[in-house]
């Protein structure tokens, strides 16, 4: 069915006007669910070598919607890794976060998270030789920190980038986007957008999303021709 449902409400003279809802769309975080390519490639190979890493804290950094936390969850599962938000570090026992040994950051953003509770988690991560897995868009090293110590641990981290998909990649995205609305599509639909859209992930979830709204509002299947009339051709 379409990702999105709809509700009929009298307009004026009792004639009934579609109302599009938005329904969440789960996308599967299953390792064989994970569309692979060069610009995740290192990122990947870095999870599955677990626990034969480089170092016990590695930052992931790319990107929205590039996969960071599609391959955390990968290695949560095989870790029994616990995952975090950093804005809920100030009012968490460090220790019963790495209780399991593995724990997953997910997000860490400049000014978005207290910083003596970082240093404290990195420094008892180190000490238990616990594994920590961080994500991010950018990396640690421009951001300003007001704890020197702080700053110098987060530089000194391991960081494997993930980048900007390819044209395959960017393709073989979108047709899992779709497949998560449930959303069956032929090849030109998908070849028209890859040209159409910035190449970013968060670019293709945004034009799969704008499709299945129309195609519920107008009553249409979400084909090249209607892709061409939202995304104007040139």
């Amino acid at each position: 069915m379409p990702g999105l449902g709809a509700i009929e409400s009298n307009g004026h003279k009792g004639e009934p006007t579609q109302l599009a809802l938005a329904l969440d769309h789960a996308e599967s975080l299953a390792r064989e669910d994970f569309i692979a390519g060069p610009p995740n490639a290192a990122a990947l190979a870095l999870i599955e070598r677990w626990p034969d890493w480089p170092a016990r804290t590695i930052l992931l950094r790319g990107p929205e919607g590039c996969g960071k936390s599609h391959l955390a969850a990968i290695w949560a599962r095989a870790s029994g890794a616990r995952t975090l938000s950093p804005r809920a570090l100030e009012g968490t026992d460090v220790p019963i976060a790495l209780a399991t040994g593995a724990l997953v950051l997910e997000n860490l953003a400049e000014g978005r998270f207290e910083e003596a509770a970082l240093f404290h988690l990195l420094n008892l991560a180190r000490e238990e030789r616990a594994y920590v897995l961080i994500t991010a868009r950018t990396a640690p090293a421009s951001w300003r920190l007001d704890l020197p110590d702080l700053a110098s641990r987060l530089r000194a981290l391991a960081v494997v980038a993930l980048t900007a998909p390819d044209d395959a990649l960017l393709r073989a995205v979108l047709v899992k986007l779709f497949a998560d609305r449930q959303l069956a599509v032929d090849e030109s639909l998908v070849s028209f957008l890859t040209t159409r859209i910035e190449r970013s992930f968060a670019s293709a979830r945004a034009a799969v999303e704008q499709l299945d709204r129309a195609a519920l509002r107008l009553k249409r299947p979400v084909t090249r021709a209607l892709a061409g009339e939202l995304f104007r051709e040139p």
